[in-house]
């Protein structure tokens, strides 16, 4: 709980000390770092929706949840977390190794893909993606289903990758510690690092995968009952 507290702090304070920065013109390497990876981020997220209006509205949610996930996924490398326990309950634990954490960050993301799908498309319109008249396409109804049951794997992918990357990297540095012994504080740094590089790199992932999953849900497939042949509409996001 300590942990988290200090994680959800940290991207607060980050994000506000950037936009102070910002405002009064700094050129510190904090505000400067912070500009040059989110401009980084916004432009992937040009690249996969296709639309810079669109863009702009999800880069808040997903930019976000990129810093949120790496900074706690960094503070899951500290000594403190794991060794330090009470009745054999750890003290600290990182918020990403918290399977209900990473749960509910999946959910958000998914929630977020609906709910700018059905922006785009429209209630009924986006409902039309999983349900069909098997009678009149029964290739595009059973397509549907597969879509939707697809919905709830891409949930659990998400989830349980990020958690399987956290808590394998506690228990490397667990055995790389205890397997060291004396020798720890000379092989431990190798491997922290090696953790933070793959902490920024499950947030690009979880990151580029929501971008995906909104963008993928703002592009409308329709079939054509004769020919059998697609037909992708354009995307309606850019004018929505």
């Amino acid at each position: 709980m300590t942990l988290g507290l200090a994680g959800y702090g940290l991207v607060v304070w980050l994000f506000l000390a950037v936009a102070r920065g910002v405002k009064r013109g700094s050129r510190g390497r904090v505000v400067l770092a912070t500009q040059w990876l989110f401009e980084i981020l916004l432009g992937n997220i040009e690249q996969v929706v296709g639309s810079r209006k669109l863009a702009r509205r999800l880069a808040p949610l997903a930019i976000t949840l990129f810093f949120f996930i790496m900074i706690n996924y960094w503070l899951s490398v500290l000594p403190v977390v794991g060794p330090v326990t009470w009745g054999g309950v750890p003290l600290f634990r990182s918020l990403a190794a918290d399977l209900n954490v990473t749960f509910a960050l999946a959910i958000i993301s998914m929630v977020a893909a609906q709910l700018y799908a059905i922006k785009t498309h429209g209630f009924f319109a986006n409902g039309g993606r999983y349900f069909k008249n098997p009678f009149k396409d029964l290739i595009g109804a059973f397509e549907g289903i597969l879509e939707f049951i697809a919905e709830f794997s891409r949930l659990t992918a998400l989830s349980l990758r990020l958690f399987g990357n956290v808590f394998a990297g506690e228990v490397l540095l667990g055995m790389v510690g205890f397997m060291s012994g004396w020798l720890a504080p000379l092989s431990l740094p190798f491997f922290m690092v090696f953790e933070l590089f793959i902490g920024a790199v499950q947030a690009y992932v979880f990151f580029m995968l929501t971008v995906v999953f909104v963008s993928l849900g703002t592009v409308s497939h329709s079939r054509q009952p004769h020919t059998g042949k697609r037909r992708e509409f354009k995307k309606t996001a850019a004018t929505g």
